[in-house]
């Protein structure tokens, strides 16, 4: 198995200080003011002017551009797999708001049987350049992760037998039919940017390995190209010929979409206060009081706690081969030691609710499954006597938690944890290696506890995030990388159950799903610590307006998946 995107929801939203690298744009210099003739504020600018014109973003690249190859882990932004639709474009595009997929190039998804997947393209669908986008582009970048198995969507033929082009626009999947799951399969879908064929085919002829291929010239199908990249800043520019534009009646409000690069998150932070960034996925503390006690016209999602949508949890991963936290009991112990609802007010800034102790989201498209009754019998809560009774005579020694330097809010839970611990009686402390770092750490099982990410909401989970928490098969020994189950903790009864729920629906599924939690609650090879959003959607309404929010609920607040569709919906703010 290969790198695991699906797994793996990015950090960029929470990159601070010495984790932030690449250059500060200076605010009101080059950065953002290239494409500005007016004054930064909306008011008493034109519909026509530069600066009405240009969309700035921020909170997704913190790194001179240098590539846009897909395959590529340091593509620049948004050309890595699941990312925004702006140049290359999925099939599919998830919704955190339903939990549903919505169509970019594809129009329709149907299953004829259990084993078989049918996707039609939409009519008129072309690359930049003018030619036709068919399905055999569709099939060549699906099969071009099997012949190059460094490909970031790889994955995809662990379920899959294969993709053929039914005509040129229809596409025939194939499940695999001893390790079926549909929804892995439509997580792909909605994420894998498609390439076109008469393009890479040359390329595979140049480069024997794609991954280093360097492109910095994409062309893909989406409304908007590449226009300029430099160590300040990368700006695409719209595609004016964009086939969506028959589609949608109309093309994306912005002429150019810039994002500077910033140094850190105060950086970007103090220009989107300013409003010289329209719209940001940063990770901001107290972000109310720009509206509360300044006044801005700034919003997110909620205008109250939690103010995001959940979409993924962060956990707190226990080494299970580690003596003493072998024991399931002593993990349960310093379950009830936690204090989720501290770590929910202070360390992510009230932008989640307190973590209750199941695997899956208790909100939003994952809600079907969730049982609160089981919760309150198998899971745990904040109890410090509860927690002192469990880890008594454990014996654990000297204990290290850790996390990535520079993950600020990860970094202030693990201060929570570290803190609770030793109120329980556990000699803990805290350690903040390197991103690089902790990764292999992690991966290698050399750690005792780490707060660290699992699989985010998609359309395969919540059976993603169970796999990535409880199963043990294709988890290699300690010392090798393991892209799931970092704790390698094992349960005889946890692959059947999984395969079963892979292709289960309505309440076959939640009956599955419930057995599963109830193992991982009675076993606690990994402690949830907080809810997050798949993307902070942060947006000051200066220069543009009409950036959804719940009340009217226009479009996802999202980058990735159907985050594309707010892009028709803002227009300039000229008074």
């Amino acid at each position: 198995m290969t790198t695991n995107e699906e797994v793996h929801p990015t950090r960029r939203q929470v990159i601070t200080g010495a984790a932030a690298v690449g250059v500060a744009a200076t605010v009101g210099g080059s950065a953002l003011a290239a494409c500005s003739t007016t004054k930064t504020g909306g008011s008493g600018g034109s519909a026509t002017d530069t600066r009405h014109q240009t969309l700035f973003i921020a909170g997704e690249q913190w790194s001179t551009p240098t590539n846009f190859n897909p395959l590529n882990p340091t593509a620049t932004w948004p050309t890595q797999p699941d990312q925004m639709n702006l140049v290359y474009e999925s099939l599919f595009g998830y919704d955190v708001r339903t939990g549903e997929i919505k169509g970019n190039l594809a129009d329709s998804i149907d299953a004829p049987d259990a084993k078989t997947l049918v996707v039609k393209l939409k009519s008129g669908t072309k690359w930049q350049d003018g030619q036709a986008l068919t399905a055999d582009d569709v099939v060549y970048t699906y099969e071009l992760a099997k012949k190059h198995s460094e490909a970031p969507w790889a994955w995809f033929w662990n379920n899959v037998s294969s993709i053929t082009a039914t005509d040129p626009q229809t596409i025939t999947i194939a499940l695999d039919p001893k390790n079926a799951n549909p929804g892995i399969t439509k997580a792909s879908l909605s994420q894998v940017p498609i390439l076109p064929k008469h393009l890479w085919t040359g390329y595979e002829t140049q480069n024997a390995k794609l991954v280093e291929f360097t492109n910095m010239t994409p062309v893909g199908s989406g409304p908007y190209k590449v226009d300029s990249a430099n160590a300040t800043q990368v700006k695409y520019v719209r595609d004016d010929n964009y086939w969506g534009k028959t589609v949608r009646g109309k093309l994306p409000a912005p002429k150019w979409i810039v994002h500077p690069i910033f140094k850190d998150n105060a950086a970007g932070d103090l220009a989107f206060e300013r409003g010289e960034v329209d719209v940001s996925q940063q990770f901001t503390p107290q972000i109310w009081k720009m509206w509360q006690d300044k006044k801005l016209p700034v919003h997110t999602w909620f205008d109250k706690p939690p103010y995001h949508l959940p979409g993924s949890i962060p956990m707190l991963v226990i080494n299970t081969t580690k003596a003493g936290l072998s024991n399931p009991q002593v993990r349960r112990g310093i379950a009830y030691a936690i204090d989720y609802a501290r770590i929910a007010s202070t360390a992510m800034s009230q932008y989640s609710d307190p973590a209750q102790s199941s695997v899956i989201i208790p909100k939003g498209a994952e809600q079907q499954y969730f049982d609160a009754d089981n919760v309150a019998k198998n899971g745990w809560t904040f109890d410090v006597n509860k927690a002192k009774q469990l880890l008594a005579g454990a014996n654990l020694g000297a204990i290290t938690v850790q996390t990535p330097s520079g993950w600020s809010d990860w970094e202030a839970a693990m201060a929570i944890v570290v803190e609770n611990l030793k109120a329980a009686g556990v000699n803990a402390s805290a350690q903040s290696p390197q991103a690089p770092q902790v990764t292999t750490a992690v991966q290698n099982g050399n750690f005792d506890l780490a707060i660290w990410y699992v699989s985010g909401a998609s359309p395969g989970t919540p059976w993603q995030r169970f796999r990535d928490v409880l199963d043990s098969r294709g988890v290699p020994p300690k010392g090798s990388s393991a892209f799931y189950n970092y704790g390698r903790f094992t349960n005889p009864q946890v692959a059947s159950l999984l395969d079963q729920a892979a292709s289960a629906t309505g309440a076959q599924a939640k009956t599955l799903f419930t057995q599963l939690d109830t193992i991982f609650m009675q076993n606690a090879p990994m402690i949830p610590l907080m809810y997050r959003p798949l993307d902070f959607f942060e947006a000051n309404e200066t220069a543009w307006q009409g950036f959804p929010k719940s009340d009217t609920n226009t479009a996802s607040p999202m980058f990735r998946g159907a985050g594309i569709d707010w892009l028709y919906t803002i227009s300039p703010k000229t008074k």
